[in-house]
This record gives C-alpha cells, sequence and structure tokens, in this order.
C-alpha cells in the first residue's frame, strides 16, 4: 500500500516536471510515474505547433521509466493549474498499458492543495480486459 505522503511527494515531483513545459496552449501539465522497483520519472507537456504533434505529460513520464528499463507502474501523479482535470482518454491507455487497473492515478490542481486518488479502473470502468 502507498502511503499518503509518498503520493504528495509524487506529485511535488511533478510540479517540479511542470516548470519545463513547453505550451502554446494555456495548460502546463507535469507528471511523475512511480515504478514498481520504486523509480520516478518525470514528464511534461511538450507542444508543437501543429497540436497533433503534442507529447503529454504522462506519456512523457511512462517513456521515460520504459528507457530508463523499469516497466510497470503503481502510481502516477498529475499536475496542472485547472480544475476538474483528468488524464485525457489516450494517456489512460497508455497508464491502463504499463499500471492496470489497479494503478493510482493522482491528480492536483493546487501546489500541495488536496489530492484527487483514483485508479485506472475508475476512469475507465469499461475499458477492455
Amino acid at each position: 500500500m502507498i502511503e499518503q505522503r509518498e503520493l504528495q511527494d509524487l506529485a511535488s515531483l511533478a510540479w517540479d516536471g511542470r516548470r519545463n513545459a513547453r505550451i502554446l496552449g494555456s495548460t502546463a501539465v507535469g507528471a511523475a510515474v512511480l515504478g514498481a522497483s520504486g523509480g520516478r520519472w518525470l514528464g511534461c507537456n511538450v507542444e508543437h505547433k501543429f497540436r497533433s504533434h503534442d507529447i503529454h505529460a504522462e506519456v512523457n513520464a511512462v517513456g521515460n521509466m520504459i528507457v530508463a528499463g523499469e516497466e510497470s507502474l503503481i502510481a502516477i501523479a498529475v499536475v496542472a493549474e485547472r480544475e476538474r482535470f483528468t488524464p485525457c482518454g489516450a494517456c489512460l491507455d497508455w497508464i491502463w498499458e504499463f499500471g492496470g487497473p489497479g494503478c493510482l492515478v493522482v491528480v492536483q490542481n493546487v501546489k500541495s492543495g488536496p489530492l484527487e486518488i483514483l485508479t485506472c479502473d475508475q476512469l475507465m470502468p469499461h475499458y477492455p480486459r
């Protein structure tokens, strides 16, 4: 079981990664992944003038985890100064791929604010198994 403090630390790392976001729109996003080995990897959104080429923070963090040789995640924190947000469906697809239905998805919209803790299964209850 992951402790609340560890999830708060993961969210804090995601805010650190968010500082490097390259945005053309209005929302900077940061993400931090906790791998099964205990390793942590960061990601931020990297937007491109042809918006179909944007790299989302969650996919960036999962990709960095894979580059490091880890293939399983147990939690991801996603942060942005935006009300009522969660990862998009495409990002959840990546999170599910490497974390499964029980993977924790932590969202925070104010640094050091309350965490919303969900699972992939709660966010995608009809995902094919």
